[in-house]
C-alpha cells in the first residue's frame, strides 16, 4: 500500500479505510508510521518489517494470512518494494496462494518523471547507485548507451558526488533533472545539463539536503558512440558462443553499430 512521500494529504481515502480495517499493519519503521496513523486516527496494531528481519518475519505473516488475518504492508514513504522492503513477503504470500492486492498512490520516481519534461514513454528505474565512487562509475558506465530515461534515487550525503560521477561518465552536456524533497515544504526541481546541476548543487548547501530523485536523459539512439558501446556489450556476449566475425555481424545488426569497429576492437 502506497503512503505519502511528504504531504500527508496524499494518502488516499481507500488507503485510510484499509489501514483502519485490517488486523495488522506491517511497517518498515513503526515509529515513522505512527505519525501517519495518528494523523488519521488509525489505531491498528503495527509490526516492524524491514530489510534486516523480513526473511524471518515473512513465514509468520504468511501463516497469519492463511489463518484469515488481513494485513497491510507499508514502507516509510511511497510504494513498498520500490527501493523499499516487502519483496520477500509478497513473493512468499503469492507462492502460498494468497491474494495480494495493490493500493496505489505516491511513488517518488513516477512523481519526478511526471514533471521532469524528459522522455517518459520509455524509462528505466535504477534505484540507489553504489555508495563507493569506483563502483558507482562502473555501474554508470554500463548505462552509457541506454536510450531510455534513467531514474535514480540518491541521499543527501552523496548527491554532489553522484552528479559529479554522472557528468564524467555520461558527459557534462547530457540533460538531467534533479527533484528534491518532492511534495514537501522545500521541494525544488532543477533542470539543465549534468554539469549545470553539479555546479548548482556544489555551490548551494541547501540543495544538498533532503531526499533526491535524479533523472538523466537517455543516450541519443543515433549517436555512433552510444551504438558502439551497446554493440560491444552485445558482441562480448555473442562471442562466447560464436566466432568473432559472426558475433560482430550479429551485434552490428542488433545494435546498429559498425561491424568493422566491433571486429577491430577484438583484433586490437
Amino acid at each position: 500500500m502506497a503512503t505519502p512521500i511528504g504531504n500527508l494529504a496524499d494518502l488516499s481515502a481507500r488507503a485510510r479505510e484499509i489501514l483502519g480495517s485490517v488486523d495488522l499493519i506491517a511497517a518498515e519503521d513503526t515509529r515513522h508510521s505512527a505519525a501517519l496513523l495518528a494523523q488519521f486516527g488509525i489505531a491498528t496494531r503495527t509490526l516492524a518489517l524491514h530489510e534486516h528481519n523480513e526473511r524471518e518475519k515473512s513465514a509468520d505473516l504468511v501463516q497469519r494470512l492463511r489463518d484469515g488475518a488481513q494485513i497491510a504492508l507499508i514502507s516509510d514513504a511511497g510504494t513498498p518494494l520500490v527501493s523499499d522492503p516487502g519483496f520477500r513477503l509478497v513473493r512468499a504470500a503469492r507462492e502460498a496462494g494468497i491474494a495480494v492486492s495493490p493500493v496505489p498512490g505516491p511513488c517518488a520516481a513516477i512523481a519526478a518523471l511526471s514533471v521532469a519534461g524528459l522522455a517518459s514513454d520509455r524509462f528505466v528505474f535504477e534505484g540507489f547507485l553504489p555508495a563507493k565512487s569506483a563502483a558507482r562509475r562502473a555501474h554508470l558506465q554500463v548505462l552509457t548507451a541506454e536510450t531510455r530515461t534513467l531514474i535514480f534515487y540518491e541521499s543527501s550525503h552523496r548527491i554532489e558526488e553522484c552528479l559529479h560521477d554522472c557528468a564524467n561518465v555520461f558527459g557534462g552536456e547530457r540533460r538531467a533533472v534533479l527533484a528534491r524533497e518532492l511534495t514537501k515544504l522545500f521541494e525544488t526541481i532543477l533542470d539543465g545539463t549534468l554539469a549545470d546541476l553539479h555546479a548548482r548543487v556544489a555551490a548551494d548547501a541547501d540543495q544538498q539536503r533532503g531526499e533526491f530523485v535524479l533523472l538523466v536523459a537517455g543516450a541519443d539512439a543515433g549517436d555512433a558512440a552510444a551504438k558502439l558501446v551497446h554493440g560491444r556489450r552485445v558482441f562480448d556476449i555473442l562471442r562466447r558462443e560464436l566466432p568473432p566475425s559472426r558475433a560482430a555481424k550479429l551485434a552490428a545488426e542488433i545494435t546498429g553499430a559498425s561491424r568493422k569497429a566491433l571486429y577491430d576492437a577484438v583484433e586490437s
